[in-house]
């Protein structure tokens, strides 16, 4: 392997690792902003789904928000004995569950969506508008590259 190799792996490598402490310095304090409003943030994942994208079948949840399938009863359980979501069966296949935001969910996000989409807005608050679109280029192209498929990014 010549240098120029070398110094082009290194830094791939380097790109990683920053982006890997950023993306943990940033989901670190999403977390904590969630957890102000007594939810984990796997509840307020589902939550946010139901709540910009409507009814959701259970099956689907958990490839939406990035969660093991199995994790998904026990977090609309938890949300369920919050009163935050109910459970339906679809009419046309008794194997469908829907999950469906409750009005009590729905009361809850319109209050806390906006006080966490600021507190999102504040933590990006160093890149200018042209910077944001050109990083989301940027990781939407590894997004591509990496799973050699389209990116859902």
């Amino acid at each position: 392997m010549n240098e120029t190799n070398r110094d082009e792996i290194e830094l791939s490598l380097k790109l990683f690792i920053v982006l890997s402490r950023a993306h943990r310095k940033i989901n670190d304090s999403a977390n904590k902003s969630i957890a102000e409003f007594n939810l984990n943030p796997t509840e307020f994942a589902v939550l946010e789904l139901l709540y910009h994208k409507g009814n959701q079948p259970l099956q689907h949840i958990g490839e939406k928000i990035l969660i093991a399938s199995g994790s998904i009863t026990y977090v609309v359980d938890k949300l369920e004995k919050k009163g935050l979501v109910v459970r339906n069966p679809c009419s046309a296949d008794r194997r469908v569950i829907y999950a469906e935001i409750t009005d009590s969910g729905n009361t809850l996000m319109n209050e806390i969506f906006p006080i966490h989409e600021q507190f999102l807005h504040e933590q990006m608050s160093d890149l200018s508008d042209e910077e944001k679109n050109f990083l989301i280029h940027l990781l939407k192209k590894i997004g591509y590259h990496g799973t050699n498929e389209k990116s859902s990014l």
